[in-house]
């Protein structure tokens, strides 16, 4: 296919970057990876990828470029820092695939008109796991023909794509869907704590709420997995919550909603990611509300 002739610039090759990086290599196209970790650059070279020790190589000539950083603040210094900016290739297109603050990515495609540079954002939802998979739900905001030029690389990391609108609407998805998410986790594990409290089983108590009307993604792929098992290596950090969770009550401030539970959730993943440290694994919530 002549897209798979395109050359990828890979900005990110952490936990989650690596293994989709590893799946456009594998879909024939040519990436060039970047990310601050010497040893994640060699893993990528080992991979068969061109890894690069500075940004601006990665970037050089690139005619699609994918950021997977921690938040939308790095992704703008990334694309705008002078040596980088010189290296876009005129006409390329930006995937941001970051969870980032949707008014921040909607400035940024303004700033990037100026270089000829079309952005999109395409944060994904389904952790390590799905990321090795190939299997991530995708959700896209951005110009209809900008999302159908990155259709090729979109498929080649995800099973489920949803597009969601005008640019910095797939950044609010992901926010609202991680707030439910947290939340769900939460009300999970104060509802064990309770159950344990009254003197039910908490192995119980989590069979139970799968078979019944208060079964979620915390209690179907978190609670045994890795709460009860005592492992609490989900993948995914305390601190990323946290910050997508915020991400989605700021959103609520600036539409003038107030939107109490929100608030909520936004301060108690906020206090554990603090008192846990934001690299913690999420999941280690539950001792954060045991101890409270």
């Amino acid at each position: 296919m002549h897209e798979q002739k395109k050359t990828v610039a890979f900005i990110g090759l952490g936990a989650m970057g690596y293994p989709m990086a590893g799946h456009l290599l594998a879909a024939g196209f040519k990436v060039s990876g970047f990310d601050l970790s010497g040893e994640a650059r060699s893993r990528f070279a080992a991979n068969g990828g061109n890894a690069s020790s500075e940004v601006s190589t990665a970037l050089w000539n690139a005619d699609f470029v994918i950021t997977m950083l921690p938040n939308g603040k790095i992704v703008r210094d990334v694309l705008l820092k002078n040596e980088n900016w010189r290296s876009l290739k005129k006409g390329c297109l930006a995937i941001d695939m970051s969870s980032s603050a949707p008014s921040d990515t909607q400035e940024l495609a303004k700033e990037l008109v100026a270089k000829d540079t079309r952005l999109i954002d395409a944060p994904v939802s389904g952790g390590t796991k799905r990321a090795i998979s190939r299997s991530l739900t995708i959700m896209v905001g951005g110009e209809s023909s900008d999302i159908d030029d990155s259709m090729p690389l979109l498929e080649s990391m995800g099973t489920q794509i949803f597009r969601t609108g005008p640019i910095g609407s797939g950044h609010a998805m992901k926010a609202i869907n991680n707030y439910v998410s947290g939340a769900g986790v939460v009300a999970t594990l104060e509802g064990v704590l309770l159950a344990q409290k009254f003197g039910l089983e908490a192995e119980a108590v989590v069979e139970i709420l799968n078979a019944s009307s208060g079964k979620n993604n915390a209690s179907d792929v978190k609670m045994k997995q890795f709460v009860l098992s005592g492992t609490f290596d989900s993948g995914f950090a305390a601190g990323l919550m946290a910050k997508d969770i915020r991400i989605a009550a700021e959103l609520a401030n600036s539409l003038d909603m107030r939107l109490s539970g929100l608030n909520a959730t936004a301060a108690i993943w906020e206090a554990a990611a603090q008192e846990l440290g934001p690299g913690s694994d999420h999941t280690l919530i539950a001792k954060y509300l045991e101890n409270r």
